[in-house]
């Protein structure tokens, strides 16, 4: 029987607002528990912090003020900062101003349509790899979280970084899961505005784990440069970063800014897929009726390469419905400048601007039964009626995030192979709970029983001759 009205596990939002020291330990477990029903409801709440105003922001003309019309007023906040500081300063999610317009300009063709529709006969090989891994294990229960982030890493590596990432996926995967757990972690030093080089909790694992990602780095630089030298060097996103200037002032991205977008692209590129992709599965196996749709779409549509993921519409509506469900940045940050006026609500200097889609997807004045699992919100003729600036899975406006194409691909193409092979459902001792660690993920993994399905092709045709180099950009 197909589950029509199904709610996804999620936390109770309290009735009323929580107290100081509650929301310190809710901070640290889990900051998606601080959302009190008011935030659902109201499209702008203030909220009293120890040395600051803060605004809660969930009206679409409001958020469009603070995102686009008047985005010069609202920078990154001291928080968002001094999360992203860890390695990501220098790059595009961090920097401000000419900086920030510099970087976007020379790394925008890297993101381009034309670029992203090339990688998806990449994307098709990672799946199949994966395809033939899990049909030698049997029926069995595996993590399925744990090998989203290997596939993700694998699409990595025949697109961006065609050399490879210069380590063990598995070891470079339990490396990122724990960069992200430390430095998505606000506490009270936050809070009561301490500046950020007093150390947080963790700061020497962060230490360690920074330098084991600085050394890969570099390793994959050289490597590069090297192979640029000898003019044999793959054209992949690698090469077109190290190679890429700024159309405006001719500029190239210096050695700083150039590790920190590598690092970006491989936690961004990474993490946030994975999570996507985790989460869309799970949604599937708990609803017979999307799953069917999934999969005969899955095997009418995986026949041919040419406009694939366009194509894939039904799978397509399952992620950007498990996206909106479970944004993998719950939460957006800015400061005010000077005192603005959001709607009717004043804001002051200084004031802190909270824009959550995790809240905003789940609003109660602006989506029809908003904690239901419902893709059909994302099909073709639904998706259009649905508001700017109420779905924000990856920002909007000139800070939206410039790989969001390529991972709604990656994401879109993965998923219709691994349904189309496999039965896939939730082990009955799985703890499925979201979790907010900078990224929105599951708290204890994904342990699912898959088996093969009958059937099911053994591979995919047109990847039985592949190219000679796959992952390179057509240009």
């Amino acid at each position: 029987m197909a589950k029509l009205d199904y709610s996804p596990p999620a936390p109770v939002p309290p009735q009323s607002r929580l107290g100081l020291i509650d929301i310190l330990i809710r901070l640290k477990r889990n900051p998606l528990e601080c959302w009190s029903e008011d935030f659902f409801r109201d499209p702008v709440c203030r909220l009293r912090l120890p040395f600051l105003d803060a605004f809660l922001v969930h009206e679409p003309k409001a958020i469009k003020r603070v995102l686009m019309d008047n985005a010069k007023n609202y920078p990154k906040d001291a928080i968002q900062r001094r999360i992203l500081s860890s390695g990501l300063a220098d790059g595009l999610l961090s920097v401000e101003g000419e900086r920030w317009e510099i970087q976007r300009r020379a790394l925008a063709p890297l993101f381009a349509r034309r670029t992203v529709n090339s990688f998806a006969r990449a994307m098709l090989t990672a799946a199949d790899e994966l395809v033939a891994k899990w049909s030698k294990l049997g029926a069995t229960t595996i993590d399925v979280a744990a090998e989203m982030t290997l596939i993700t890493l694998r699409v990595l590596t025949l697109t961006i970084f065609s050399d490879g990432i210069g380590g063990d996926l598995d070891e470079f995967s339990a490396a990122m899961t724990a960069y992200f757990d430390v430095v998505g972690r606000i506490g009270a030093l936050d809070l009561l505005g301490v500046p950020t080089f007093v150390p947080r909790p963790g700061h020497g694992r962060l230490r360690r784990t920074m330098a084991y990602f600085e050394g890969i780095i570099d390793r994959i630089v050289q490597m590069r440069h090297e192979r640029l030298a000898r003019e044999d060097a793959p054209d992949d996103l690698l090469t077109l970063l190290l190679k890429a200037l700024d159309p405006s002032t001719g500029l190239q991205l210096d050695s700083t800014e150039i590790r920190s977008n590598i690092l970006t692209f491989l936690s961004a590129g990474h993490e946030t897929t994975a999570n996507t992709l985790t989460w869309s599965l799970f949604l599937l196996s708990q609803s017979p009726e999307w799953r069917a749709r999934a999969r005969e779409e899955a095997e009418r549509e995986l026949s041919s390469l040419d406009g694939l993921a366009d194509r894939l519409v039904v799978a397509r509506a399952v992620v950007e419905e498990a996206l909106r469900l479970y944004p993998p940045i719950a939460a957006l940050s800015r400061s005010a400048l000077e005192s603005d006026l959001l709607g009717d609500v004043k804001v002051g200097r200084r004031s802190l601007i909270v824009i959550a889609p995790y809240v905003l997807h789940r609003h109660r004045a602006i989506w029809d039964r908003p904690d239901v699992f419902d893709p059909s919100r994302f099909l073709p003729d639904a998706r259009s009626t649905i508001p700017r600036f109420t779905y924000l899975p990856f920002g909007i406006g000139p800070r939206t995030c410039i790989g969001s194409s390529f991972a709604l691909q990656e994401a879109t193409i993965v998923l219709a192979v691994l349904i189309r092979n496999f039965d896939m459902s939730l082990s009955a001792d799985a703890h499925v709970w979201p979790v907010q660690r900078i990224t929105l993920r599951m708290a204890k993994g994904l342990p699912m029983w898959i088996r093969r399905r009958d059937g099911a092709a053994a591979n995919i045709g047109y990847l039985q001759d592949p190219p000679e180099r796959v992952g390179n950009v057509a240009l």
